[in-house]
């Protein structure tokens, strides 16, 4: 099928659909989207609520819990145990398709009535890890998100296979290290970002099999280098200690001469590496994957994001997770064995054909379904033989054509759609969106999105960050026993808010003793805004046709050598 260009439903921009798109949409047996794909992006981000988390009660054993959907939102929430557990039997809340009402307002009243799980993870792979979200796997871990087989991490996001990391986010495969992002097979890394394969590295910047070095940036196989400058074993010793890195506002002095360095320096045009034809940007050992994002072990793929967990074949439009995972579609949240999935969200654990569900688990043949465990052939909740269900099925999505679902701002929702962003649990701001897409209350609640109001902030600080001693050495462990006030909300509480700033933090006794052994300085920020300060670092999913600074010219799909002894790729 020929190229073709259509105008998209929401941003109303033009978008351009490959003859490869149509083979993949005719081999899952979908229309093409009406939805441009950064459109279509947002609108699945608007599903995954990964760091906000409330206190509610749990709908079942009744004991006060934390919850990733907050109180006041018209839902039933149970706790992981619960939710888990056998008490309750999904199917009890089954209802018989009305072809007299569009599928989505059906959908709303099935999601309003069956519990949802308080938080989005693997419960039962959780050891003393009670307080992570979109999470698996993991061992003494607390406010860790969208992480897996990972283990005594505190305070970050993009967390695989690794251990004893603190304030870290897009972290694979390393051990001790702290305020890091992305960074792949490395130990003891501090203050630093885009390092690979390194060890002893302080605030630098895209290293490469280093060891011993600070400051640094660009840097491929060297030792004892300070501000890219080259010392001796013995002086970069001598030269560490006098840095005392043990004092926040000496490590302060050095992270801003340590940024001016960086850049004075190229960028890479992506972040990445073993790839073969691939675009986008964090994508490692993939092959034929076309403007994607933070993929690892990815294979024919398109518009895809966090597919972080190896491996993932042939999907588009498929948002976080992977483990053996294919043909994904219009998907979010699922993974661990999944195959055939098409608008559905937060769903795992060796699930086959499932379309339009929501916390499914262990199960096959879904269509329009929320919290159906180890079942199949179940619609709206209800069972049906296989052979009443797929006669079923056929019609309800001719019904979905005929009757489509159309939202205030008279976008149409016809079968092939991904769910309208008001049958979301979550708020724009609460939502990844807000992070990647930032928008103002009012732009969002003209999207249809809505928009949590930040709610007033009742601790009262006991001291300031100001009042934290300039040196580890010197805080006393009774420093756990007060209420900070978060620099960032001192200094600009309205910008503050835009992140969730709590206003006020602690800092625990596990924290401390992490600080005393690693020898840094106790934070100055709240857990959430040093994640937003940390993701300043982070290059946004949006992706530009550039030309090389070096003079050499980019073709489209093409890969060649110029005259400045580098290559570049189209």
């Amino acid at each position: 099928m020929p190229q073709e260009t259509k105008t998209c439903q929401n941003c109303k921009q033009n978008f351009v659909i490959e003859p490869d798109d149509f083979t993949f949409y005719e081999k899952i047996q979908v229309p093409p989207p009406t939805w441009c794909p950064e459109c279509r992006l947002k609108r699945r981000f608007v599903f995954r609520n990964e760091r906000y988390l409330y206190k509610r009660t749990c709908g079942l054993c009744s004991n006060n819990i934390i919850s990733f959907v907050s109180p006041e939102k018209p839902y039933v929430v149970y706790c992981p145990k619960c939710w888990w557990s056998d008490k309750w039997n999904p199917l009890s809340f089954g209802q018989t398709y009305d072809f007299s009402t569009p599928f989505f307002e059906q959908f709303q009243n099935l999601l309003k009535r069956v519990p949802l799980m308080g938080l989005w993870s693997d419960y039962p792979t959780l050891t003393n890890s009670e307080y992570t979200n979109l999470s698996g796997h993991l061992k003494n871990c607390y406010m860790i998100f969208h992480a897996d087989f990972s283990e005594d991490c505190l305070y970050g996001s993009g967390l695989k296979l690794s251990k004893d990391c603190v304030d870290t986010t897009m972290i694979g495969k390393s051990e001790i290290c702290y305020e890091c992002l992305d960074v792949m097979k490395s130990n003891r890394v501090f203050y630093s970002v885009d390092c690979e394969g390194s060890h002893d590295i302080y605030f630098s910047k895209n290293l490469v099999g280093c060891q011993y070095c600070l400051g640094c940036v660009n840097l491929r196989n060297k030792s004892y280098h300070i501000f890219n400058q080259p010392y001796s074993k013995e002086d970069y010793k001598k030269k560490l200690e006098e840095f005392n890195l043990s004092s926040y506002s000496s490590v302060q002095e050095i992270k801003e001469e340590s940024e001016k360095l960086w850049l004075k320096f190229p960028n890479k045009f992506y972040h990445g590496t073993h790839n073969e034809r691939v675009s986008g940007d964090y994508i490692y050992h993939s092959k034929n994957t076309q403007k994607s994002y933070e993929m690892l072990e990815a294979e024919d793929c398109k518009y895809c994001q966090f597919d972080s967990t190896a491996t993932t074949r042939d999907s588009y439009d498929y948002t976080e997770w992977g483990q053996i995972a294919e043909l994904m579609y219009e998907s979010s949240n699922c993974g661990n064995g999944a195959s055939r999935i098409k608008f559905s969200v937060m769903s795992m654990n060796n699930i086959r054909e499932i379309e339009y569900s929501i916390f499914a688990i262990s199960s096959s043949n879904l269509f329009g379904t929320v919290s159906v465990r180890n079942n199949q052939y179940c619609i709206l909740n209800k069972q049906y033989t296989k052979e009443e269900y797929e006669t079923l099925i056929q019609k309800i999505k001719k019904n979905m054509d005929e009757m489509p679902y159309v939202d205030k701002k008279n976008r149409v929702y016809k079968y092939g759609e991904f769910f309208p962003p008001t049958l979301s649990p979550f708020k724009y701001n609460e939502s990844t969106a807000q992070e990647y897409f930032p928008l103002t209350k009012e732009d969002s609640q003209n999207e249809g999105c809505g928009w949590k109001d930040t709610e007033d902030k009742k601790y009262e600080p006991t001291i300031t960050w100001k009042d934290l001693p300039d040196n580890i050495q010197n805080t006393k462990r009774d420093i756990t026993k007060e209420l900070i006030l978060c620099r960032s909300y001192e200094e600009n509480s309205e910008k503050a808010s835009m992140h969730n700033c709590t206003k006020v933090f602690k800092i625990t006794e596990r924290e401390l003793e992490i600080y005393y052994r690693l020898g840094v300085p106790a934070p100055r920020l709240c857990p959430n805004s040093r994640h937003f300060e940390r993701t300043k670092h982070r290059n946004p999913i949006q992706f530009w046709a550039q030309k090389c600074h070096c003079g050499g010219i980019a073709s489209k799909n093409k890969l060649y050598q110029n005259t400045a002894n580098h290559f570049h790729i189209g």
